[in-house]
């Protein structure tokens, strides 16, 4: 069987693995992101990476996610042994968030299991959802008390 001689297959092979090497955008960590009640959560995919090398900071209001996969070497003790195929990217990654007022920065938690790093970010209390009860009758007019939980029963005067 003869196979056509094609130009463009070796040139379209090396612009990939040009590209491949120099990837750590967003497609290296691909995330998710939403809202569970009164905490937000991320999931970052990370596969192959080790949880030692996973750094995570936050700096005023910015989350910056690192991680480093490591290259692995071929595991046969052969002298003629080549790669074929090479598509799985190495190195170091990094992700950034930006993160809005009303989260909790200082319970933030990190959980890595089966390749997902997973974020948990609360809400602050001071942005939680809370009822206004308004007052009327035998109280003061325009008494409005505000229902926060364990600071039930603050009010203010308008």
């Amino acid at each position: 069987m003869t196979i056509a001689y094609n130009p463009f297959r070796d040139m379209d092979r090396l612009i990939n693995q040009i590209a491949r090497s120099t990837a750590t955008d967003v497609r290296s960590m691909p995330m998710d992101l939403y809202r569970d009640g009164d905490n937000f959560v991320v999931k970052i995919d990370l596969p192959g990476v080790s949880v030692e090398s996973i750094d995570i900071d936050v700096d005023d209001r910015t989350l910056t996610v690192r991680a480093e996969r490591m290259q692995e070497e071929m595991t046969t003790s052969g002298e003629d042994n080549r790669w074929v195929s090479r598509e799985r990217s190495y190195g170091s990654y990094a992700r950034q968030l930006t993160l809005g007022a009303g989260l909790n920065l200082s319970e933030i938690s990190a959980e890595y299991s089966d390749g997902v790093l997973t974020l948990t970010i609360p809400v602050a209390e001071e942005a939680k959802p809370r009822k206004v009860k308004v007052s009327s009758g035998g109280s003061v007019a325009g008494e409005v008390t505000v229902d926060q939980g364990e600071h039930a029963g603050d009010s203010a005067q308008l």
